[in-house]
């Protein structure tokens, strides 16, 4: 059994975490290094980043490679849609000269990061990223996708189009889109990597 909890309460455990205890961009930094240590990355990598926070985490993910002599390319599907930590971590891929790239072709990648969107994703998947996960899809990489699979609901784990994945690294504690839904056709398998939030809220056990 595994416990999950809705996107709201790991929003508002995230924020009483940084209130109370460790700083935004050191969770960030946290939650980039447990998707990298989770993941069998093989280069080429490419780290597809979309917006907010799930980008940041691909950017710690991709200035990790770049430390450990593994060739990967950011490929920036939003200019300057940055959260505030995020921002900083793209900075640091940049001083490491780090390659940014618009979406192209994604065949010829051993790898690709998925960190598109996170766990609040709700709706329709629109352009540029509709398009970037079409291209994951139809890659034959190997997969990983940050937090959840980009296109799922957090809560519902519902989706027209989502990221197929072959590893999800969930960070804090499973969400509830993990288990319903679309989730077992979108992640052949799934990890939670707990990064010191402390989870405050209703939570519910899934098989």
């Amino acid at each position: 059994m595994f416990e999950a909890v809705s996107t709201e309460v790991m929003r508002q455990s995230d924020a009483k975490t940084i209130r109370e205890k460790i700083p935004s961009k050191e969770l960030m930094r946290r939650a980039g290094q447990a998707i990298f240590n989770s993941a069998d990355l093989k280069g080429p990598v490419a780290v597809v980043c979309g917006k907010g926070n799930n980008a940041g985490d691909g950017f710690v993910v991709a200035s990790l490679l770049k430390d450990r002599g593994i060739e990967c390319d950011i490929i920036l599907l939003y200019e300057d849609s940055f959260s505030e930590d995020g921002r900083y971590f793209y900075g640091i891929c940049l001083e490491k000269g780090i390659p940014v790239k618009p979406l192209g072709d994604l065949k010829g990648y051993g790898s690709i990061v998925d960190a598109i969107f996170g766990t609040g994703f709700k709706g329709e998947v629109k352009s540029p990223a509709k398009e970037a996960i079409q291209k994951i899809n139809s890659s034959g990489a190997y997969v990983v996708s940050c937090d959840i699979n980009s296109g799922l609901n957090g809560d519902t784990g519902e989706g027209d189009i989502f990221v197929r994945s072959d590893l999800t690294v969930s960070i804090g504690t499973f969400k509830y889109g993990h288990f319903l839904g679309r989730a077992k056709e979108a992640m052949k398998a799934k990890v939670n990597c707990d990064i010191g939030i402390e989870i405050v809220g209703e939570k519910r056990l899934f098989e």
